[in-house]
This record gives structure tokens, C-alpha cells and sequence, in this order.
């Protein structure tokens, strides 16, 4: 299995060992890691059987004044930024994730933030016969669930964790 990294983070697998399928034919990320995993099977010339997308960073219903704002404020204190960021990504959890941080840089965050999911992407991996699984947080305070499940809903199963944030921990 190929597992890719989210924005800001580092070996953070082990968050979703519950769901992860581990094999061969597997591939799957994490919010901005889902994206890199989403290109990674659209591109892929080896047999891929299942794509498993966590949280996926899902930012194209934003406005472009937000995005803005997003990089204004990691340029002006990128510290800071991150802190925020982290404390969103994990609430409601309190676990301690020091050992999973990573330093961040404003192309990973322009690339996360401007990134456009494409329906005709989904439709060629599920015309190839990859099986595609959404997992949610019902209380995730970096994107929109509501917003991914309605875009995913006709491509891929999609997971609704109740109680669960964007790192779907409780």
C-alpha cells in the first residue's frame, strides 16, 4: 500500500489502521495526502484495486478572497498558522501529535488550497474497476463534509464518522 501525507504532517498511517487496507493494490491519503493519492491512481500504470481518500482536502467551493486570506496569514506567521491548523485538524481529540508534524511550505499550501477534484478523473478510475472510499469526520473543522459527500457520493462509498474530527480520532 502507498499511503500519502497530509499537509503539515508525517507517518500518520497509524490514524487510520482501522480502515486501511494494506496490500499491493492499495492506495491511499490524508486531506492534502488524498489529492497525491487521487493523481497517484488516475496516473498509475500498475494494477491499483482500492483508493482510500481521509478527509480529503476539498477547498474548490472556496472563494478565492479565502484563499487569499489563507496565504496571507501562513506568510505572515507561519508558527502560528500551523498551530491553528493543528488544533482544527485534531479536535475534538486532545491526543498529542508532535511526533507527527512536519514543516509546511506555501506551495503544498497553494497546491491544497487550489486544488480542483475532477468528475471525469473519478469516472475513469471507476470505469477501470478501482473501488474508491471516502472517509468523513462529522466534526471536521477544515473542510466541508457535507460539500465532499455531495461531490463523492455518485463515485465512491463514503464513511460518516460520527463524532470524529478531521484526523477522524475521537
Amino acid at each position: 500500500m502507498r499511503f500519502f501525507s497530509g499537509f503539515g504532517f508525517r507517518n500518520e498511517e497509524d490514524f487510520f489502521d482501522e480502515f486501511l487496507v494494506n496490500n499491493d493494490f492499495s492506495i491511499a491519503g490524508f486531506s492534502y495526502g488524498a489529492i497525491k493519492a487521487f493523481e497517484a491512481a488516475y496516473n498509475s500504470s500498475f494494477r491499483v484495486d482500492l483508493l482510500q481518500l481521509f478527509s480529503p482536502a476539498f477547498f474548490q467551493d472556496k472563494s478565492s478572497a479565502f484563499k487569499k486570506l489563507q496565504i496571507m496569514s501562513f506568510k505572515k506567521n507561519n508558527d502560528k498558522y500551523m498551530d491553528n491548523f493543528y488544533n482544527n485538524a485534531i479536535y475534538p481529540s486532545t491526543k498529542l501529535i508532535k511526533n507527527y508534524k512536519k514543516s509546511s511550505n506555501i506551495e503544498d499550501l497553494k497546491e491544497l488550497l487550489y486544488y480542483v477534484w475532477d468528475k471525469t478523473k473519478l469516472r475513469v478510475l471507476v470505469k477501470k474497476g478501482i473501488k474508491i472510499e471516502v472517509y468523513l469526520g462529522e466534526y471536521d473543522k477544515i473542510t466541508d463534509t457535507k460539500r465532499v459527500l455531495e461531490f463523492f457520493r455518485d463515485f465512491a462509498t463514503i464513511y460518516f464518522l460520527n463524532k470524529k474530527g478531521h484526523t477522524l480520532w475521537i
